[in-house]
């Protein structure tokens, strides 16, 4: 239980939490069909991938040449997170906006008037914001392998890390993956219910990355 690469992993897994974030995908993936969802979960844990490993390889000189601190990333982070959250918690999207389109449709269907198609966003719309950033990974992900890679000693230790990281990242698309499984066994009652427990749990969320974020922030320019 020593292996830094281990350790990263554990680190990333405790911060990702597979069920919550299952909970959390539920809203954004229910409008979608199966299909979607495996394009979904591929593009997921692809972006993952990508930014785990820039952060492991390319972390640390990258935000010193941006100028950017990984607070900045997680106050960021919290801002976006609690834009996609806060309409969740009040009753305003996922599964009550599907609920209120049923019974659209229905009245139509009393009227004898056809119900035109919903149009649906485009999973590619959806990917990087808020699926992988910041529901999947944020400025914390990115700040642990940042100092992972730092501590590293050698190139083995440094190609083991990458391979806990991509490990994670197949965790991600996995969980997208189960997530979309999950939505078809649900009533629409109940995924109301998951889309405001869901809602209060990621503004929760948000709070905490924007005071962590924003703390950061003021104690590095109070040290300087």
């Amino acid at each position: 239980m020593t292996h830094p690469a281990l350790i990263l992993f554990l680190a990333l897994f405790g911060l990702y939490s597979p069920v919550a974030a299952l909970a959390s995908y539920l809203p954004i993936v229910r409008p979608y069909e199966h299909r979607d969802v495996n394009r979904l979960a591929l593009g997921l844990a692809l972006n993952v991938a990508v930014f785990v490993l820039v952060a492991l390889w390319v972390g640390e000189p990258l935000l010193k040449l941006l100028g950017i601190s990984t607070a900045a990333l997680t106050a960021t982070g919290g801002i976006a997170l609690a834009y996609a959250a806060i309409p969740l918690m009040r009753g305003q999207a996922g599964a009550v906006e599907e609920l209120e389109k049923l019974q659209r449709q229905e009245e139509q269907r009393e009227q004898g008037v056809a119900a035109p198609p919903e149009p649906v966003a485009d999973v590619k719309s959806i990917l990087f914001t808020p699926l992988t950033f910041p529901l999947t990974v944020g400025g914390t992900t990115f700040a642990f392998c940042v100092a992972a890679s730092a501590a590293a000693t050698s190139m083995r230790e440094k190609l083991a890390l990458s391979l806990a990281v991509v490990c994670f990242a197949a965790l991600t698309g996995l969980t997208l993956y189960l997530s979309g499984h999950v939505k078809r066994r649900i009533s629409l009652k109940g995924a109301m219910l998951l889309d405001r427990v869901a809602g209060i749990l990621l503004t929760a969320i948000a709070v905490i990355l924007l005071a962590n974020g924003f703390t950061d922030l003021v104690t590095a320019r109070l040290n300087q």
